[in-house]
């Protein structure tokens, strides 16, 4: 039931473990580690029926302890990575697919420590496969009437980084296309899940380096078992996170994971101690739109809001002041969410949403993907947005551009 992360494989342990084994296999640069494997999963959902028939609540079910034969195998597999932090991570039969990412739908833990919590935190990894957010992705992706024997879950178990830097990586598509690069400080959840707005790097096939150095307020790191929020010191903020020559050595890393994997890949990395490590890397589904050249500013009137182009299209509707999970209730079909940002629990809002525009986060984030994949237009980093714009009024959103503009009714 627990496979070495070198020797995963898709059939058995999912598509991102699969993946990573790989580029072990290949002599890539990964953190070390285990899967707890579709066996394992499989003999847990066997003891969630037996609870059912016992009169148990599936969450009840869900919560009792892992099997002992789990639990010592996880035991043992954790001494042997040295009982170190380790990160907890999804690892789905539908997972980091060709024909869908499923980018954040599942549960992923970080500093996580002790056979106890690593128990917990595999259980709540299977859960997630059952979640609302998950089930609204596959719904709005056309796969909810798959088979329940397709939905299975492994889990790997990794050694934890405390990432100086962290980000995400598109390579590219055809040989006259760019490296697309995205970087800020700390560990990689607040790139991903959009919260900071990181610095955009694109390294031409000739090797030259164009980037846009964003104002990285917040960084998310480790302390102890916990991960906390800090504020960027002023100083650092306006900093690159990395320079053009890291930008050229990690465009060099994805093009030799794309040629290991056969084909352009979505790679998130991390830098830490000055040594580049793969996190995860998993096919492109949904190119993100270029980025409009600055000479193009000059054309756009001073009363539209600009921000990054994330989602391509063009869409009017009503704008929707959304601000957390306790605004949700008030989404319509055909609104306009006007948000500080998009983690991966608002994936219901994008099956009715219109469009989406956020204050903060890059076109590589999982909330961005999640909107190309759906065909959603989005514009994301338009500042103070939520204090800009107000609920109903009617607005035109060019997700291709990056412009939000009040519309004339």
């Amino acid at each position: 039931m627990i496979v070495p992360l070198r020797e995963a494989v898709a059939d058995t342990c999912g598509g991102k473990a699969g993946t990573l084994g790989a580029l072990l296999r290949a002599g890539l640069p990964v953190p070390d580690g285990f899967v707890v494997s579709f066996a394992a999963y499989l003999a847990a959902v066997r003891d969630l029926d037996l609870g059912r028939f016992a009169g148990e609540s599936d969450d009840l079910a869900v919560a009792r302890p892992l099997h002992a034969t789990v639990i010592d195998a996880l035991g043992r597999a954790l001494d042997e990575l040295g009982d170190p932090p380790v990160a907890v991570r999804s690892s789905a039969a539908d997972e980091d697919t060709g024909q869908a990412s499923a980018a954040g739908q599942f549960e992923s833990f970080l500093a996580v420590h002790g056979i106890s919590d690593v128990a917990d935190a595999v259980r709540a990894c299977w859960a997630s496969l059952l979640s609302p957010r998950a089930i609204a992705y596959r719904d709005a992706s056309g796969r909810d009437g798959r088979p329940s024997a397709d939905l299975v879950m492994a889990v790997i178990v990794q050694r934890h980084l405390d990432a100086e830097v962290s980000g995400v990586m598109f390579t590219p598509a055809g040989p006259d296309d760019a490296t697309e690069i995205e970087a800020s400080w700390g560990l990689g959840p607040s790139i991903v899940g959009g919260t900071v707005t990181p610095d955009a790097y694109r390294v031409a096939e000739d090797g030259t380096v164009t980037r846009t150095i964003a104002d990285k307020r917040t960084r998310l790191d480790r302390r102890g078992t916990q991960l906390v929020v800090r504020d960027v010191p002023a100083h650092a903020r306006h900093q690159p996170a990395i320079d053009d020559a890291t930008a050229t050595q990690l465009a060099e890393l994805g093009r030799e994971i794309a040629g290991a994997l056969g084909g352009p890949q979505d790679i998130e990395w991390a830098i830490v101690d000055g040594r580049t490590w793969v996190l995860q890397a998993r096919p492109i589904t949904a190119a993100p739109p270029e980025r409009p050249s600055p000479s193009g500013a000059s054309d756009i009137p001073a009363t539209t809001l600009t921000g990054t182009p994330g989602s391509r299209g063009t869409v009017t509707g009503p704008a929707r002041i959304v601000r957390g999970p306790g605004d949700f209730a008030r989404v319509h079909p055909g609104d306009i969410l006007i948000c500080p940002f998009t983690d991966p629990a608002w994936t219901p809002l994008l099956r009715i949403a219109a469009g989406v525009v956020t204050e903060t986060g890059g076109v590589l984030s999982h909330a961005a993907i999640v909107a190309r994949e759906h065909a959603i237009p989005a514009v994301l980093g338009v500042a103070n947005a939520t204090s800009r714009l107000h609920d109903d009024t009617l607005i035109t959103i060019d997700g291709t551009t990056g412009t939000v503009a009040a519309t004339n009714a």
